[in-house]
């Protein structure tokens, strides 16, 4: 029976955070269809307010956005949790300094998306 136990269990929860609502769309699509809540946002600073009132098991979160950046988003995250992030971005070089911030990941746009569930598995199902 352990498969109905495993259905009982509440879904995990991934937020994403991108300005581009196209990205936001189709991420969304693909990680509902891989079975996981979204929830989305398009600025740094609606991010780091779903943080404490969505309380998502995982942040997919991107560099390039205007007003605050996804560097800054990570380090106001990082000084309050070990949230699961997972930073992305068009330029590849970004990819050393959001993990020296504390990223858990990079990944490059554009981005294989089944890779990316993939890697989101390994954070959010480390529990099962």
């Amino acid at each position: 029976m352990k498969g109905n136990s495993e259905i009982a269990k509440a879904k995990k929860k991934v937020l994403i955070v991108d300005d581009e609502r196209a990205i936001l769309t189709v991420l969304g699509i693909k990680l509902k269809v891989s079975g996981y809540d979204v929830v989305t946002a398009s600025s740094g600073e609606e991010a780091l307010a779903l943080v404490r009132s969505a309380r998502p098991d995982l942040m997919l979160l991107d560099v390039i956005m205007p007003g605050m950046d996804g560097f800054q988003v990570l380090e106001k995250v990082r000084a309050a949790s070990d949230l699961p992030v997972i930073v992305f971005s068009a330029r590849p070089e970004n990819g050393e300094k959001a993990l020296s911030l504390g990223a858990n990941d990079f990944l490059a746009k554009p981005m294989d998306v089944d890779e990316m569930v993939r890697r989101i598995q390994t954070f959010v199902n480390h529990d099962n």
